[in-house]
């Protein structure tokens, strides 16, 4: 469990500056160092966020968490609902099944299937005409 420290000090003026209220939580069974988002109920951390004016109690903490509980058992039921339902219209060939993709380099790059690998680089040094080039296989010579 967590101990609230509260320190009012709104509308204190110090120098003629507004020194805003700090909150701030320490847990238990945790050093600082060793917080990972998430070790605090969504309801203490938005208590210290400032995005609610008083800090949560036991009973809602309790009520939020068998109620997030609850939605991802709907999700998980849904879910498997979703997969019997499209299994079955594949059966009956309402549906295309969907294809298996495979992945290759970034995710924007067709891919053609195999590379073959290419001939080892030849120098044209000597034999080089400019606008002599044709694409290999064109049918046409390559040197004229």
């Amino acid at each position: 469990m967590a101990r609230v420290i509260k320190k009012p000090q709104n509308n204190n003026l110090l120098n003629g500056q507004i020194i805003p209220e700090r909150r701030f939580v320490e847990a238990v069974n945790h050093e600082a160092y060793q917080y990972q988002i998430g070790d605090f109920p969504a309801e203490w951390e938005a208590w210290i966020r400032k995005k609610r004016e008083d800090p949560p109690t036991i009973e809602e903490i309790l009520r939020n968490e068998s109620y997030r509980e609850e939605m991802k058992q709907k999700v998980k039921d849904v879910s498997e609902k979703d997969k019997l339902l499209q299994a079955k219209e594949y059966e009956e060939g309402l549906v295309a099944e969907p294809s298996h993709t495979q992945v290759k380099g970034h995710a924007s790059a067709p891919y053609y299937g195999k590379k073959e690998p290419s001939q080892d680089p030849t120098s044209t040094a000597n034999t080089f005409q400019p606008g002599a080039w044709m694409p290999p296989g064109s049918g046409s010579s390559q040197n004229k």
